[in-house]
């Protein structure tokens, strides 16, 4: 926003290019998160709250060999659950939920993951953001998770210009093309992840430098 709070962003034809230029970039990746199920999509993303994928990625193999599906965890016992997912942030927490909303899976969905954004924030540990990403790459639908690097990047460069992550998910459902939501996730991610960085951002090397807004009033 300017001075005046009125909001300041690229214009449709503008975020339609930088999503182009970052799908060049980023259109192989895929989610980092490791899993092999709906239910292990949803448990995996539940433990990456304030943790990162790869720390993820080395507890779920040990997890879902002893706990493989919503009837098995439903089952555990909790601190033998946190025991195994010790090595990331807040586990005996996350234990906690994962544990909780599987039993609430075997109560309510016959041990199914509902594709259904209701039912799945009604879980424990399951937000807005863990929702959609669910349904986005769980169940195919068209859908922008905003995590702390969607938010960043999306409202640097111009996107959007918007205070809270669920108003830049509205906002970017709005403006980025048909087809491209799920997957301009990705990129964003990527994006924010190896160029802008939160603190330092390498402008001088990004691929949409000359039409990112941040770049244009950051001298070189």
């Amino acid at each position: 926003m300017n001075k005046n709070g009125v909001k300041i962003c690229l214009d449709n034809k503008k975020v339609a290019e930088v999503v182009e230029r970052l799908g060049g970039v980023y259109g192989n990746e895929g989610t980092a998160l490791k899993h092999g199920s709906v239910f292990e999509l949803l448990i995996a993303v539940v433990l990456s709250a304030q943790a990162t994928d790869v720390s993820v990625n080395k507890v779920t193999p040990g997890l879902f060999s002893r706990w493989p599906d919503a009837a098995s965890l439903a089952a555990a016992d909790p601190e033998e659950v946190s025991e195994v997912i010790r090595a990331i942030g807040l586990y005996r927490t996350k234990a906690m939920n994962i544990v909780n909303l599987s039993g609430m899976l075997v109560e309510k969905y016959e041990g199914v993951v509902p594709g259904d954004f209701d039912a799945l924030v009604s879980l424990p540990g399951v937000g807005r953001k863990t929702a959609n990403v669910v349904l986005a790459f769980g169940f195919g639908e068209e859908r922008m998770p905003v995590d702390t690097h969607v938010f960043r990047v999306a409202n640097r460069i111009g996107l959007c210009s918007e205070a809270t992550p669920e108003k830049t998910e509205k906002a970017l459902v709005s403006r980025i093309p048909q087809g491209r939501l799920s997957a301009s996730h990705h990129y964003l991610i990527f994006h924010g992840r190896r160029v802008c960085h939160a603190r330092k951002p390498e402008c001088p090397g990004c691929i949409v430098k000359d039409l990112c807004l941040y770049s244009k009033k950051t001298p070189d």
